[in-house]
């Protein structure tokens, strides 16, 4: 029945070229200087043959209950399991601090340092499990689209599922190309995450770590089968390189419409990156990596990985429809065990249901990769507090100060132990993969944005009429509706009104959306109670930004929310000439006492 199923998928749906010769990979010399001496290793296998490795009943490693380790759903897609990790373990993340990274990362609680000396205990540790195992998995591909720019990238596992979920992630590439390999990769990754780290190395708190080595161009994952951890690894690669030879890496999708203009999307998960990127009418460049070079974007990956909580047809047809034959579909249940239709509402084991398909799965999506400079930049975020408009356009100071802020909430699932949105300010839109100090991303953000005239807007899609979880999550119908408002030019001509703390410009009109939610005081039954808020929030931003006060500029930091003094003495100018003297002599008598 499964050779029927194959040998249908290769007449009717993606073909897949398959040589054999290549293989077996053993003992190759690039593999023997890393230290690995298995005799079965598998080289660039094709989505049949993984397929094939991944319903082997001998391994046993997952935490289905049948003890199977993947199954095949009715769509054709892949099923696996990532044991009890099913979300990232950002504290668990390390980076080798030496000559090379000392003067460069932003070292603190995000970039958290580990001796070489450590991440050798952790390499051997997993090269030695690695020899022992029954059969190993090499997926060689390219982290980025364009040519000029895009790394060697070399993936070595022991569980097919993540063999396919990084051929999938990654750029593959042609057969020629693979030549390229055998002479040496960029970065290498070591995934031997069913083995535990060991606690009592230094630099390792829990069974899992996850470390990355920019000297060695290695990275080793130990304790954690979440095959997230390798993609957002690579993005890491991505984000340390890339700013130092001035191209923008970012946290974002990307699409393109009719006529070429570009539209990327900041956010994190869970803040519609990926949904609202998926767009029929524009051609999608990519969901959520990319570079912004000195002639355009292109994307970092070859997929997508898309959140598939309560997924439906009706909602993202886009998605549904990619879930296929070639797909991966990581910690998702079944309507009934025998029919194998996925339950897409069971979030029984996560909220952080996820599926990993290949770019061209998406109709219409662009190959290769790459666009032109951005029109618009769109930045995404949830707001928890239900304070922020549905949009808001921002001057180039305004970008740089909500760029670094990276205000959202973090969505349940997405990382080990969210279980519900918690307001969060997260640098660039995705601090726990920004190695390098957030100006450096940010003033990169702003001079690209001046020296091709692109337009940066504020778009929140998270609460509205009260803070969660009195108030209701923004519909995604009327997030549509501003984006497509947008991309037509409809908002960059509309008539703006200030947005009181935040002095962010807010339009009164918006085709498809009611005027009453733009302002969203308007949505909320007492405005004493969103007053507070607002003002709460305010200060939230104030307080987190003095992290970055040093190393920013005074315009940047001028762009921030207003404090409820600064908004009385600003009000100041509009006083007669006469008067103002002395109510300026109040203010700084105010102001002084209240430094005191």
């Amino acid at each position: 029945m499964l050779i029927s199923l194959l040998r249908r998928v290769q007449v009717y749906g993606r073909t897949f070229a398959i040589d054999y010769s290549k293989r077996d990979y053993a003992r190759h010399p690039s593999l023997i200087k890393l230290g690995l001496t298995n005799p079965v290793v598998y080289r660039n296998m094709s989505p049949p043959e993984l397929y094939e490795h991944a319903i082997d009943p001998s391994f046993n490693w997952t935490n289905d209950p049948n003890g199977k380790p993947a199954h095949i759903a009715s769509s054709g897609a892949l099923v696996a399991y990532s044991s009890d990790r099913t979300g990232r373990s950002p504290k668990e993340r390390r980076i080798v601090l030496d000559d090379r990274t000392r003067d460069h990362v932003n070292w603190g609680d995000i970039n958290i340092p580990m001796d070489p000396l450590n991440y050798k205990v952790n390499w051997s540790r997993s090269i030695d499990y690695l020899n022992m195992q029954k059969r190993l998995y090499v997926i060689d591909g390219f982290g980025g689209w364009d040519p000029k720019w895009r790394m060697k990238i070399r993936v070595i596992c022991e569980l097919p599922y993540h063999a396919l979920f990084m051929r999938n992630m990654m750029v593959v590439p042609k057969p020629e190309e693979l030549e390229q390999f055998d002479s040496g990769v960029d970065f290498t990754f070591i995934n031997a995450g069913m083995f535990r780290a060991d606690p009592l190395n230094k630099g390792v708190k829990q069974k899992t770590s996850v470390a990355l080595n920019f000297t060695d161009s290695t990275s080793c994952i130990l304790g954690t089968l979440y095959a997230g951890e390798m993609k957002k690894g690579l993005f890491g690669v991505m984000n340390y390189w890339m700013p130092l030879k001035g191209q923008l890496s970012m946290h974002a999708s990307a699409n393109e419409g009719q006529n070429g203009d570009v539209t990327v999307f900041f956010g994190l998960s869970g803040t519609g990156k990926t949904t609202l990127s998926a767009d029929p009418r524009r051609k999608l460049i990519g969901d959520d990596e990319h570079v912004w070079t000195d002639t355009g974007v292109f994307n970092i990956e070859g997929g997508c990985y898309a959140k598939c909580c309560f997924l439906t047809h009706e909602k993202e047809p886009e998605i549904y429809d990619a879930i296929r034959f070639g797909t991966v579909l990581e910690n998702i249940k079944f309507h009934d065990q025998n029919n194998r239709v996925v339950n897409y509402d069971d979030i029984s084991i996560t909220e952080n249901t996820r599926a990993s398909y290949p770019l061209e799965f998406i109709p219409g999506a662009k190959i290769p990769a790459i666009g032109g400079h951005p029109k618009n930049v769109i930045f995404l975020t949830c707001d928890a507090y239900g304070v922020l408009p549905p949009v808001a356009k921002l001057t180039p100071e305004q970008t740089m100060y909500q760029f670094m802020s990276g205000y959202t909430a973090k969505v349940a699932g997405t990382e080990v132990g969210i279980k519900e949105p918690v307001p969060s300010f997260s640098t660039c839109f995705g601090e726990p993969f920004m190695p390098l100090h957030p100006y450096k991303y940010a003033k990169l953000l702003a001079d690209k944005m001046k020296e091709h005239g692109t337009k940066v807007w504020l778009v929140n899609s998270g609460w509205s009429g009260g803070a969660y979880p009195k108030g209701k999550r923004m519909s995604l119908k009327i997030t549509r509706a501003i984006i497509d408002a947008i991309h037509s030019g409809e908002l960059d001509k509309a008539e703006f009104q200030n947005f009181d703390i935040f002095n962010m410009q807010i339009p009164k009109a918006c085709s498809g959306v009611d005027p009453q939610v733009l302002d969203p005081k308007n949505t909320w039954e007492s405005k004493e109670e969103y007053d507070a808020t607002i003002k709460k929030l305010a200060q939230k931003f104030r307080t987190n930004f003095k992290r970055y006060a040093k190393a920013t500029g005074e315009e940047v930091i001028k762009a921030g929310p207003k404090s409820q003094f600064s908004l009385q003495y600003l009000s100041l100018i509009h006083i007669s000439e006469p008067t103002r003297p002395l109510y300026i002599s109040y203010a700084v008598f105010c102001l002084k006492k209240k430094k005191k």
